[in-house]
């Protein structure tokens, strides 16, 4: 049939084409669409006019035949069937998806086409000549549509889907919107109509079959039952008919708290306790209120609600942990109260006025607070720090008592003591038993009015139980000490003075400090009654004035006046004293200005002012003080010289196993050692004899001289020369401790060179001391001067036995 239709609707082509006089193409298919104006190069004879022209194929994709899919014909007016046209085709898929016959041009589909991959094809076609490959109409293009059935479900794209939903909301609550899309053709058929429905969870949601927004379907939703719920949605195209193709996706729906649970105490008591002792601030202990919702609907505030809670506890809240801290606020006392009940209140922060019809967001439990007895020190009673005392109270008067108690249930006793840092000197003094302080030595309050003590109370079998407190003991003022004048008063009056000129004003301290200030008397003292030179006015505000009562003064006969003055206070009781105004005679100018006092300021003033003298005074002690320090310096540098010459000798004993390399040999040891500026001749002028001739009776200088070193030793050899030498040194040593120690000890292991001389040494010769010549010990110079003598000298005494 389908043939039947092509072979007519090509007639037709056929037919138009043959009306038109012109060539054209004509194609197999069921639409139509404009002509297309030939190219005049490609025709012969001249303009050619088109006709209409069907460009657009339909094939059906998922085709599953085993032949190939014939999709249309294309043809020419001018194909006369003797096979001399060719028909050719070129664009997307000629050659692969498509081929034509190229004698009939049939077009089928060699592959299974899928509208959801390519949606149509664009081709050209051509009609040449079969021998010389030209065209024979102009090129045409024409599309290949894929027709589509519905081989696509809904694919939901855009999961997984998790919503939210406040627990309690009201049924038709908007939870969220889920969208399937189908890959089918919208604008064809239903393949593409999509419809939604709840396969799992319709008891709680809904979801509208057109925009897939889900809805709750109950108003009781429970965060506390259960906080979250798994939905299957599920999305059919063909608008839900019968053999429409489905997918579905799982949606995640929470639940959300809000404050619909009040906290609630888990047990109606608490029991706590604590010792008495506890300070203020200590935490007793903890509660806390549980509340089934979550996030900031579980805060909360704990408060007390009685009052006796309040007075002597305090409940914060701990915010992260949500606990009701319970602290001590007051101190506590075991004798008083034992037990304390407390009455705690927890409340939510954030009430949510929706759910306030579901009852108090409170809760409130009691809490009772035991208080454990301790071994507590004693309290003073009453608490007064202030006592007071006369200053001239006896040694052992009574300041006052304190008191002390011992709050235990024992009541033990108390004893007493004041701690002696407070009280270094020991002016109280306290009784152990009763409390009682008492002065222990004379009170002053001139030199200490107030005293600062700490008086310790203790229990008497438990020193360690010990209470302080701090008294200040005031000394009371008495009247002990006479008013003085305020200064040595000096005064000076001009020799043409007149009666009634004041001199000077007189004003009076007392170290005393009646409550009632200060009030003093002048007078005259009693050796003053008959004086008429001067006279004295009490003001009668604490200070008096002394006045002239003769004309004129001459400081000649008389240039100083003492003017003694009585002072008397107001007591009680009376005290007085007596001091002395001192009045100089000076010389005045017309305008009573003083120019000089006495005569003896006068006649210094005329040669040398004091200011000169004090001055020269100092030149001359500066001038004494340098001569002093040169006359030391000198001393003292002479004293260091002569220290030097006598004490650096630096003597040695040393002790040489070789023989030396001689004087000119200075690096063979330190020529420094050999050093010595004692003087042989002491020696011996020490010991009583001159020269070696010329010893005293009885000593033979040369067995004196034994004691150098030899080879072979004589068993009568005398070495108290070197011994008295060497005790003599170490005991000026000893003596000087400025010097730093020169003695030493060397040894010399080597040979030096050059040296002019032969050895010295007496290990290599086994002649004796009588055999050997030290003569040659005088040409060695200044250094051996005083070996050179001891040798020659024992040799000399050697001779003179031999003789």
């Amino acid at each position: 049939m389908a043939k039947g239709l092509q072979g007519r609707l090509c007639t037709m082509l056929l037919l138009l084409c043959a009306m038109q006089e012109l060539g054209c193409w004509a194609m197999h298919t069921v639409g139509q669409g404009p002509g297309e104006p030939g190219d005049p190069a490609l025709l012969a004879g001249g303009r050619v006019k088109r006709g209409w022209v069907w460009n657009q194929f339909f094939v059906v994709e998922e085709y599953t035949g085993t032949e190939p899919l014939y999709v249309g014909k294309i043809h020419s007016d001018s194909d006369e069937g003797d096979g001399s046209i060719k028909y050719t085709i070129s664009g997307e898929g000629a050659g692969t998806i498509f081929l034509i016959d190229e004698i009939t041009g049939d077009i089928h589909a060699t592959e299974r086409l899928d509208r959801e991959q390519k949606t149509f094809y664009t081709l050209r076609a051509q009609a040449r000549d079969r021998q010389t490959d030209q065209l024979l109409e102009p090129e045409s293009e024409f599309i290949i549509k894929v027709q589509d059935i519905n081989d696509s479900e809904p694919r939901f794209l855009e999961g997984p889907y998790i919503g939210s939903v406040a627990e309690l909301s009201p049924v038709g609550t908007s939870v969220m919107q889920v969208m399937a899309s189908d890959a089918d053709d919208p604008t064809y058929g239903s393949s593409a109509r999509v419809v939604y429905s709840v396969l799992e969870g319709e008891q709680h949601f809904t979801v509208d079959s057109k925009t897939g927004v889900i809805r709750t379907a109950v108003a009781d939703l429970d965060r506390e039952t259960q906080d979250r719920y798994e939905v299957v949605i599920r999305a059919t195209d063909m608008a839900g008919q019968l053999g429409g193709l489905s997918g579905s996706t799982t949606v995640t729906i929470v639940v959300t708290d809000v404050n619909d649970n009040p906290p609630r105490f888990p047990q109606k008591m608490y029991q706590f306790s604590i010792v008495e002792t506890a300070p203020v601030g200590t935490a007793i202990g903890r509660v806390k209120a549980e509340d089934s919702d979550v996030g900031e609907n579980t805060d909360m505030t704990y408060q007390v609600k009685d009052e006796e809670g309040v007075e002597m506890f305090k409940v914060t809240t701990d915010s992260n942990t949500q606990e009701a801290v319970i602290t001590v606020q007051k101190p506590l006392d075991y004798e008083s109260k034992k037990v304390h009940t407390v009455v705690v209140e927890a409340l939510n922060k954030f009430v949510d006025p929706r759910f306030v019809d579901l009852g108090t967001f409170r809760d409130q439990t009691i809490v009772r607070v035991s208080v454990l007895d301790v071994d507590e020190p004693p309290e003073f009673r009453p608490p007064s720090n202030l006592l007071e005392v006369q200053e001239d109270a006896h040694v052992g008067s009574v300041v006052g008592v304190v008191t002390a108690l011992d709050p235990d249930t024992a009541n033990h006793p108390v004893r007493y003591a004041i701690d002696r840092s407070t009280d270094a000197e020991r002016i109280f003094d306290i009784d152990a038993k009763t409390g009682a302080i008492v002065t222990g030595k004379v009170l002053d309050r001139e030199t200490a009015g107030w005293h600062n003590i700490t008086v310790l109370a203790m229990e008497a079998d438990n020193h360690s139980q010990v209470s302080r407190a701090s008294l200040r003991i005031r000394i009371l003022d008495v009247n002990d000490n006479p008013p003085e004048l305020a200064t040595p008063y000096e005064a000076a009056v001009c020799e043409d003075a007149k009666p009634g000129q004041l001199i000077q004003t007189i004003s009076v301290v007392d170290r005393d400090e009646p409550q009632s200030g200060h009030r003093f008397y002048f007078t005259l003292a009693p050796e003053a009654t008959n004086n008429h030179h001067f006279s004295l006015l009490d003001i009668q505000d604490n200070t008096a004035a002394v006045h002239t009562q003769r004309v004129g003064f001459n400081r000649q006969e008389q240039d100083v006046y003492l003017l003694p003055i009585l002072v008397v206070d107001s007591g009680p009781p009376a005290l007085s004293s007596t001091g002395t105004l001192t009045i100089r005679v000076c010389g005045c100018d017309s305008t009573g200005a003083i120019q000089s006092c006495n005569s003896t300021a006068y006649v210094v003033s005329a040669t040398l002012s004091p200011g000169a003298l004090i001055a020269l005074l100092v030149c001359i002690l500066i001038l004494v003080v340098l001569v002093l320090l040169i006359l030391t310096l000198k001393r003292h540098h002479k004293s260091h010289l002569t220290s030097e010459e006598d004490e650096d000798m630096r003597d040695n004993v040393i002790k040489y196993n070789d023989e030396g390399g001689g004087e000119q040999d200075t690096e063979a040891y330190d020529m420094s050692a050999l050093r010595s500026l004692y003087d042989f001749s002491e020696i011996k002028a020490g010991d009583g004899g001159g020269g070696p001739g010329e010893g005293a009776p009885g000593r033979n200088p040369s067995s004196e001289l034994h004691a150098l070193p030899q080879w072979v030793q004589s068993p009568d050899l005398d070495f108290s020369v070197f011994r008295d030498y060497i005790c003599r040194k170490v005991e000026q040593a000893d003596e000087d401790l400025s010097v730093p120690p020169y003695d030493s000890f060397q040894t010399y292991a080597f040979e030096g060179s050059d040296s002019p001389v032969p050895s010295l040494s007496s290990i290599n010769t086994w002649s004796s001391g009588s055999e050997q010549d030290f003569s040659y010990l005088g040409g060695w110079g200044p250094r051996f001067r005083q070996l050179a003598a001891l040798y020659a000298g024992r040799r000399g005494g050697e001779d003179s036995e031999e003789s």
